[in-house]
């Protein structure tokens, strides 16, 4: 990414507009997203995650019903 200065143009705005145009690309989210290494999921372990997703949101929705929550 190359942000030149433009005429007239303070070292502020300057920063505004590079921080801006980062922002705006996403480069610097996948940086920190790349930062660490994740190990790659298993296809059992995301199956068992899932289904203990569902079965808490299905306990929560039971507890709002029965005025618990």
């Amino acid at each position: 990414m190359e942000i030149r200065k433009k005429e007239k143009e303070s070292t502020v705005g300057l920063l505004y507009r590079f921080n801006l145009k980062m922002r705006q690309s996403g480069i610097l989210r996948e940086a920190k997203k790349r930062r660490f290494y994740h190990r790659p999921v298993n296809r059992r372990r995301k199956r068992v995650a899932a289904i203990y997703r569902v079965a808490k949101k299905k306990e929560t929705e039971k507890a709002k019903k029965m005025g618990e929550v």
